[in-house]
């Protein structure tokens, strides 16, 4: 489990097709600090799971549903990247499982004197799980959604998450994992399962 706390952005500095899944290498010198095989970090808000960590970079196994429902896969891309949470930590941002839902598209970005509202589509099988005022984690990082309607939704961006965070640099037209909030995917289990 997440937080969508981002620690650190980070680079995949190596993709390694290997038919239907790839072999990535990221660079996180600070998420690999008490790395080790069989740890968590997410990238881009996808849980992946450490294969081999040298020095400050660390491999993951990519299968071919993941490269199919998220935008990585890309060498050189910028990353956000967050290792999983500690029990004994405090939950700074929402629940956040690392299983991206699909992707999105950034529609427009219009900057404010301090923060910038940044307006995304939405995809028909994840509308109804997005809400005014409820969470959603962009590319792994936990965010309040300030607007939303059938097809698109928006959230504010503070100094702090352009400055530490992908979505600081990211152009319209560029593609974002999206994962909405579980909590939501569940209550409509129980109450159609009543």
């Amino acid at each position: 489990m997440f937080t969508g706390i981002i620690e650190e952005m980070g680079e995949i500095v190596a993709v390694e097709a290997r038919g239907d899944s790839a072999r990535l290498s990221v660079r996180g010198p600070l998420v690999t600090s008490d790395a080790g095989h069989g740890d968590s970090i997410a990238v881009n808000g996808v849980c992946l799971t450490v294969v081999e960590v040298n020095g400050d970079v660390f491999t993951v196994d990519v299968i071919k549903e993941t490269l199919e429902r998220s935008s990585l896969g890309a060498q050189g891309a910028r990353v956000n990247l967050e290792r999983a949470v500690r029990a004994d930590q405090r939950l700074g941002g929402h629940i956040v499982q690392g299983h991206v839902d699909g992707t999105a598209v950034l529609l427009s970005r219009e900057p404010g004197e301090h923060w910038d509202n940044l307006r995304f589509s939405l995809d028909g099988r994840i509308a109804r799980y997005v809400a005014e005022k409820g969470s959603i984690a962009i590319d792994g990082i936990s965010l309040t959604v300030t607007t939303v309607d059938d097809d698109s939704f928006g959230v504010s961006l503070i100094p702090t998450t352009l400055r530490l965070t992908n979505l600081g640099g990211r152009a319209v037209g560029e593609r974002v994992n999206i994962e909405v909030d579980v909590i939501a995917k569940y209550v409509e289990r129980l109450v159609s399962a009543g």
